[in-house]
C-alpha cells in the first residue's frame, strides 16, 4: 500500500514511540489523513496513536483545532503560523504528547506566485517544548509525490520531536 521507505519509517515511529511511551496526534490538511493512515497500518500502532484530525477547510481548522480566524485571515491556511496553531491545537484536543501538522498546496492547481504548488508547511508540537516548524518547497512534482514527500518530512519531524528532552 505504501512505498517501502514510508512503511519502514512508520514501523520505526511505532517502535520508538512505544519504547518511549509517547502518544501521537496528527492534524492534516493537504495529506487528508495519509500520515495517520500510514502509522495505523502498522500492527501495534494503537499503543502510540491517539487520533487524527483531517482539517481540509479553514472552518475545520478553527472548529477542531482552535486555529485563530485572525491567523487564517492574516497568513492564510498554507502558512507557518497556521501549521503551528494546528500542531499545538492537536495537542490541546487530544491525549497525545506529540503532534504533527501539515498544510500545503499539493496541486495540480491552486498555487500562486507567492504560494506555489508544492509548498507545504509542517509543524511538530511536544508538550513543554518549542514547536518545530519546516517550510518545504517540493515543487510541482505531482499531487501524489507532494503528499508522499510530506509524509516523509512529517515522519522526520515526529522522530525529532520524540528526541526532545
Amino acid at each position: 500500500m505504501w512505498p517501502e521507505d514510508i512503511e519502514e519509517a512508520a514501523k520505526r515511529i511505532v517502535a520508538d514511540f512505544t519504547e518511549r511511551k509517547l502518544m501521537i496526534a496528527t492534524a492534516e490538511s493537504c495529506t487528508a489523513g495519509l500520515i495517520a493512515g500510514a502509522i495505523t497500518e502498522v500492527a501495534g500502532s494503537s499503543t502510540v496513536f491517539d487520533r487524527g484530525f483531517i482539517t481540509y477547510s479553514n472552518h475545520a481548522k478553527q472548529e477542531m483545532l482552535g486555529v485563530s480566524r485572525d491567523t487564517l485571515e492574516a497568513h492564510g491556511a498554507v502558512s507557518r503560523p497556521t501549521a503551528i496553531e494546528m500542531a499545538e491545537g492537536a495537542i490541546r484536543h487530544s491525549e497525545a504528547n506529540i503532534s504533527v501538522a501539515v498544510t500545503g498546496i499539493a496541486g495540480p492547481g491552486g498555487g500562486s506566485a507567492e504560494k506555489p504548488v508544492g509548498l507545504v508547511h509542517l509543524a511538530a508540537a511536544r508538550a513543554g517544548h518549542a514547536t518545530l516548524q519546516r517550510e518545504m518547497r517540493y515543487g510541482d512534482i505531482g499531487r501524489q509525490q507532494v503528499r508522499l514527500a510530506t509524509l516523509r518530512t512529517a515522519f522526520e519531524m515526529l522522530r525529532e520531536a520524540a528526541s526532545l528532552e
